[in-house]
C-alpha cells in the first residue's frame, strides 16, 4: 500500500543569480511500513525534496510543477492552515542537529507534552503521562526525572532521542529523518539507527531516511533512491542497489564505501563536483564526472530504464545500443545519438 506518491516534482530556489533547479522531475512512492533511504552528496536535492513534502521550503523556494499525494490527497494544493493539521499528525520530521529544533529554555518533557497536545484533545496531566511514556519509548532511562531536564543536560545522542520522541508525539504515519546521525559518533550513530529500526517494527510507520553515507543506508534501508543533481538516477530494493549498482554515480558511491575498501591504502572518491543547478547541463548531469561516458551522455538526458520489477536506473548504459555506442567511442568514430 502506497502512503505517499511524489510525481514529476520540480522545486526551484530563487536567488539573486537566478533560479536554482534544486529538484528536477522527481517521482517515487513510499509504501506503508517501509524505510526508503534517499542518498546522495551534499547539494543533490535530498533535503529540499523532503522539506517540500512538508511544505517547509525556505521563503525563496517553491514547487514549480508536480504532485505530492498523501493517501491520495495532493498536499501541494493545501493552505498553510490545512498543512498545520498534516504536520506532526500525518508526517513528522527529525533533523540533523536536535539543538536547532529543541528549545533550550523549556524542559524536554514540556516540549514533548506540547507536541502531544497540538493534535490531541488531552489534559496537561494526560499529555505529561504520554511524554514520559515517549521518553521511555525512545530508550532514555529514568523518564520521570528526565521530564524536567533541559536539552543542555543531555548528550548529543540523547537529544536526538528526544527529537524523535517529539516527532512521534502524535503517532504520525510517515517520519522523515534528515541525516539524523551525521553529527554523532559511530557508536551513538548505530544506537540511533537501531532505535529507528525498532520504532519502525513496533509502529509500522513509514520512514524516509536522508543520508550521504552508504554504510548507514546498508544498515537501515529497505529501498534506496540515489539522487544526483536534483534527480533520482537509480531506485530499487537495498539488495538491488548493493548487489547490482547500474548508474555510474551509484557505482562511484559504492566504491567509496570505507568498509568496502578496508584493505586499500586510500579511499577512492568521485572526482569533480556536482554541476551548478542554476544552469543544469545538457544530457546526463553526471557525464562530466564519469570516467567512461558515452557520447550521448552529453547530448540527451536518459529516461528511467527498467532493470527488474523493483530496480530502475536512468542511464544510457541500459539502452540496447549502448554496447555499439561504447565501441564507437573507443574507435573515435562519429558521434552516435541513440533514439528509442
Amino acid at each position: 500500500m502506497k502512503v505517499l506518491e511524489v510525481k514529476n516534482l520540480q522545486v526551484n530556489l530563487k536567488t539573486k543569480y537566478g533560479e536554482v533547479k534544486a529538484v528536477r522531475d522527481v517521482s517515487f512512492d513510499l509504501k506503508k511500513g517501509e524505510i526508503l533511504s534517499i542518498v546522495g552528496e551534499s547539494g543533490s536535492g535530498k533535503s529540499v525534496l523532503c522539506r517540500s513534502i512538508l511544505k517547509l521550503l525556505p521563503e525563496n523556494g517553491y514547487v514549480k510543477n508536480g504532485d505530492i499525494l498523501l493517501n491520495g490527497t495532493n498536499i501541494c494544493n493545501l493552505t498553510d492552515k490545512m498543512m498545520s493539521k498534516v504536520r506532526g499528525k500525518e508526517i513528522s520530521m527529525i533533523f540533523q542537529d536536535p539543538m536547532t529544533s529543541l528549545n533550550p529554555t523549556i524542559s524536554v518533557g514540556k516540549q514533548i507534552s506540547e507536541a502531544v497536545r497540538v493534535h490531541n484533545k488531552v489534559t496537561r496531566v494526560e499529555a505529561k503521562r504520554r511524554a514520559i511514556e515517549l521518553i521511555d519509548f525512545v530508550g532514555i532511562d529514568e523518564s520521570e526525572s528526565r521530564y524536567n531536564q533541559y536539552p543542555y543536560e543531555f548528550s548529543g545522542g540523547m537529544r536526538q532521542r528526544i527529537a524523535i520522541a517529539i516527532a512521534l508525539a502524535c503517532n504520525p504515519k510517515i517520519l522523515i529523518a534528515d541525516e539524523p546521525t551525521t553529527a554523532l559518533d559511530s557508536i551513538m550513530q548505530n544506537k540511533i539507527l537501531d532505535l529507528i529500526k525498532s520504532i519502525q517494527k513496533k509502529t509500522n510507520i513509514s520512514i524516509i531516511f536522508i543520508t550521504h553515507d552508504m554504510e548507514v543506508v546498508n544498515k537501515i534501508a529497505d529501498r534506496i533512491a540515489v539522487m544526483y543533481a536534483g534527480k533520482i538516477v537509480e531506485i530499487g530494493k537495498k539488495e538491488d542497489i548493493f548487489s547490482n549498482p547500474i548508474h555510474p554515480y551509484t557505482v562511484g558511491l559504492m566504491s567509496s564505501r570505507a568498509s568496502f575498501n578496508m584493505d586499500k591504502e586510500y579511499l577512492p572518491t568521485i572526482e569533480g563536483v556536482p554541476p551548478n543547478l542554476l544552469n543544469p547541463p545538457k544530457g546526463e548531469a553526471f557525464a562530466i564526472r564519469n570516467k567512461n561516458p558515452l557520447v550521448i551522455d552529453f547530448l540527451e538526458e536518459p529516461p528511467m530504464f527498467k532493470v527488474s520489477e523493483s530496480h530502475y536506473a536512468a542511464t544510457w548504459l541500459l539502452h540496447p545500443n549502448a554496447a555499439i555506442a561504447r565501441d564507437e567511442i573507443k574507435a573515435k568514430e562519429e558521434k552516435l545519438i541513440i533514439h528509442e
